[in-house]
């Protein structure tokens, strides 16, 4: 039976009189309390140290106050808020909650003991909600009287702007305690999304193919720390790129996260995290937090320097324009982007069937590499590169070389494509590139997650967009690109590779056959 139903007249979410039990003071639970307080709950903080909840609510205090300062919230909104964060000395004190929800460390045992004592005290309709990140709410509800009334309430630090929360029903947990939930979680202002109880959830679930394809890119030597960066940002739009990101979030929070997802799923190669990150979580390299990373850092934590791969081919002298340039039309839409870039370069663009015997000869590879382009159209490769089109070539362009492109070829490329002031990155030979491996990982992923039904498909975009910060959602970023266009480019990887991490997700490759878009579901 519905423990809520054992109540005609259970509270609403929106009710004044709604009381919020929150365990565990820190950075998580400040943030839950704060946002709850603001939207008119009363919030009663719990946390095991001693004096820790005093010592969060006059943070949150102080936040209030701020936030006074900054003409974001008016005096007598931020006292009100204020006196609703009340502090409790012990578990019988949260007898009266409506809501309680766990916010400690991510263990299960913890939480598991945590939720029995609370059971002891609680209502019997009252809700149990766990901010878990990665633990199965199924397994946490395990073992208690009514595990029906405990679900997965998932923030995102900070809790304040990060505008998402993920409700995740465990495998008994009762529908109406789902609904209750979502409701609450888009009351206090966040878009509130429901995922299945699968590894990750929803946005680390989907966050899995950034990281990792960026380290795979470094592994296979195809390029440098700072390049790959710098592609990820200014061609597909990304805030930050893999390393970055890693060096901020700290690689002691990251790198466990890739291997436990990798190891809930049972080693699914599309999750494989790379030796490297483990090497450096190793030898304390975590990032900002230490100073080192993949970047090196000063006092103010302001990146100063590459820690481990440079880049020399940036440092190059620039040289002359080439002659003239044959551009290959085996696909005339990327032609025709690169045509266009170079219409004011100055340099003939030849028009054969076949380059001169002097042209820089340009390939625009789709999930291949540059090498079976030159081969394929039987091509000098001393004087073949590659080029991204997918992607912004506004700001920086990206050229591949094969393996025997000269020098003198690559000289002349990089100072073509930076002749109207843009910046140029060089990269090695590499199936799909950098951006295209990137972006069409995360669109096949998913995908996927669509395919297991863990999200509805427009929930995985908001909450992706949200929780992540990618420029589009990846199911929307698909249909951007093309599903055809991104089933090629993983056909292509998984061909040349051998690498069934490149698989296409039967989402992708059905709607990409029948040209549906990738939001569309089934009846």
């Amino acid at each position: 039976m519905d423990p809520l139903m054992q109540n005609e007249q259970r509270i609403s979410p929106h009710s004044p009189e709604l009381v919020v039990g929150i365990v565990g003071a820190g950075v998580m639970g400040r943030g839950i309390a704060q946002i709850a307080a603001l939207a008119g709950a009363r919030v009663c903080l719990l946390d095991g140290h001693l004096g820790a909840a005093e010592a969060a609510r006059a943070i949150l205090l102080s936040t209030l106050d701020h936030l006074v300062v900054r003409n974001r919230l008016s005096p007598a909104d931020a006292s009100l808020a204020g006196a609703r964060i009340i502090c409790c000395s012990g578990f019988d004190e949260l007898a009266s909650c409506h809501v309680v929800i766990e916010a400690i460390i991510e263990d299960l045992a913890a939480k598991k003991t945590l939720f029995g004592k609370l059971e002891e005290v609680v209502a019997v309709d009252t809700i149990l909600a766990t901010n878990t990140s990665s633990l199965a709410v199924t397994a946490i509800a395990a073992g208690l009287r009514h595990p029906e009334r405990l679900a997965g309430f998932h923030f995102f630090n900070p809790v304040p702007l990060m505008k998402v929360v993920e409700v995740i029903p465990g495998l008994v947990t009762d529908t109406a305690i789902t609904q209750f939930l979502l409701e609450l979680g888009r009351h206090w202002g966040h878009a509130a999304v429901q995922a299945k109880d699968t590894p990750g959830f929803i946005v680390n679930h989907a966050g899995r193919g950034y990281g990792t394809e960026g380290m795979r890119l470094l592994a296979e030597g195809i390029t440098t720390i700072a390049t790959l960066d710098d592609i990820l940002r200014d061609c597909a739009g990304f805030k930050l790129g893999p390393c970055e990101l890693m060096d901020l979030t700290g690689l002691d929070v990251s790198h466990p996260v890739m291997e436990s997802i990798y190891e809930q799923y049972y080693h699914e190669p599309r999750f494989r995290p790379q030796g490297l990150t483990r090497q450096m979580l190793s030898a304390g390299a975590l990032g900002k937090k230490t100073g080192h990373g993949f970047y090196r850092y000063d006092a103010q934590g302001k990146k100063i320097a590459s820690a481990l791969l440079v880049d020399g081919a940036a440092e190059r002298a620039a040289a002359q324009l080439p002659s003239s340039i044959w551009i290959s039309s085996t696909r005339p839409e990327l032609a025709s982007r690169i045509a266009l870039l170079l219409k004011d370069s100055g340099v003939e663009i030849e028009s054969g069937e076949r380059p001169g015997a002097n042209a820089l000869c340009i390939v625009t590879p789709l999930g291949d590499d540059a090498t079976t382009c030159c081969v394929a159209e039987e091509l000098d490769a001393s004087r073949t590169v590659g080029v991204e089109t997918l992607f912004e070539l506004g700001r920086r362009r990206v050229v591949m070389t094969t393996p025997a492109t000269s020098a003198a070829c690559l000289a002349t490329a990089r100072t073509l494509f930076a002749h109207d002031g843009a910046a140029v990155s060089v990269i090695r030979d590499s199936t799909g590139l950098v951006a295209q491996r990137v972006v069409a990982h995360i669109i096949n992923i998913a995908c996927d997650m669509a395919q297991q039904e863990i999200a509805d498909p427009c929930d995985i975009d908001r909450a992706v967009t949200l929780g992540l910060g990618y420029p589009h959602g990846p199911l929307a970023w698909g249909d951007l690109l093309g599903a055809s266009t991104v089933l090629a480019i993983l056909d292509n990887l998984l061909q040349h590779s051998g690498d069934p991490r490149y698989r296409a997700s039967p989402w992708l490759r059905r709607r990409a056959a029948l040209a549906l878009s990738l939001h569309h579901k089934e009846v």
